[in-house]
């Protein structure tokens, strides 16, 4: 699921290199995304696992672990 997961945050962000987003990097901080991408990466999660998530939960996510674990758990 986190190697999905990191193809969404990459072609989402235009990323090349899939090795800069680890289970520990922040959207905002280490990956540079805006509350415009924030919220794009959402919509293609809730696309792709066929959930839905608040935005009350997304605004916790620290980290791309935490959107892992809130998939992992909701789905």
């Amino acid at each position: 699921m986190f190697e999905r997961i990191k193809e969404i945050i990459a072609e989402q962000l235009g990323l090349d290199d899939l090795e800069d987003i680890t289970m520990d990097s922040s959207l905002i901080d280490d990956l540079e995304a805006d509350s415009l991408d924030a919220v794009e990466i959402i919509m293609a999660l809730e696309d792709e696992y066929d959930i839905e998530i608040p935005d009350e939960e997304a605004e916790s996510f620290k980290s791309i672990g935490d959107i892992c674990r809130y998939i992992e758990d909701n789905q």
